[in-house]
């Protein structure tokens, strides 16, 4: 498969639909949040802890990164590529747990869940696979999948023996301690699975590369 460069203003109508991308899974998540206000208190630290919210909205602000630095027909650096490829997995991870494990659970609008579990990780893997602006991942750096999420899940834990509020029921701390720890093994197996194809995919050229200045 070949990479086509793209005349600059056909890169910036990359950027452009990035940019609007991101921006548009934002406006969804804040419509939700202040929507859902009378469930959930208009707390924003119980609706950023779920991990689908959270990931989506840290998401989205990556690609607006990229979005703009491909507008500006500028090369991407290396972290906000890294920071681009651990976002694709983790929302993969998002896709695979929603749909496969809890599907229909919630209490966002079905179009909502749509968009954040479906639509959003399947239009953020075809970029990846489809856009050549990014440079093969080294293997040696597949360990930084990990600690968003291990972050993410200490977090919900000390929540959880505190204040009592988690975000899934898997997470429960009735569960015990044991099965929590292997839950979370999973999760983690399930990351570095969705990581891995995604670090195999940067190897794929891409369809088309846009133009850029380096810096």
């Amino acid at each position: 498969m070949m990479t086509t460069p793209v005349p600059p203003h056909r890169a910036r109508v990359v950027g452009a639909v990035r940019l609007i991308g991101g921006a548009s899974v934002i406006a969804i998540l804040f419509l939700t949040f202040f929507q859902g206000g009378a469930v959930n208190g208009l707390n924003p630290f119980d609706y950023f802890g779920f991990f689908t919210n959270l990931t989506s909205l840290l998401t989205a602000v990556v690609l607006i990164l990229v979005g703009a630095r491909c507008m500006a027909g500028r090369a991407v650096p290396g972290w906000l590529v890294e920071a681009r490829a651990v976002a694709t997995a983790c929302m993969l991870l998002v896709a695979v747990i929603y749909n496969g494990l809890v599907p229909g659970t919630g209490s966002a609008p079905p179009w909502v869940s749509l968009t954040l579990h479906i639509v959003f990780p399947i239009l953020l893997a075809l970029d990846w696979l489809l856009i050549g602006d990014r440079g093969p991942m080294r293997w040696s750096r597949l360990w930084i999948l990990a600690p968003y999420p291990v972050l993410w899940l200490v977090v919900v834990l000390v929540r959880g023996a505190t204040d009592g509020w988690v975000p899934y029921g898997f997470l429960l701390p009735e569960r015990g301690a044991g099965t929590i720890a292997l839950t979370g093994f999973a999760l983690l197996a399930v990351l570095g699975a969705a990581g891995s194809l995604v670090w195999g995919a940067s190897r794929l050229p891409g369809l088309v590369r846009p133009a850029v200045n380096t810096d």
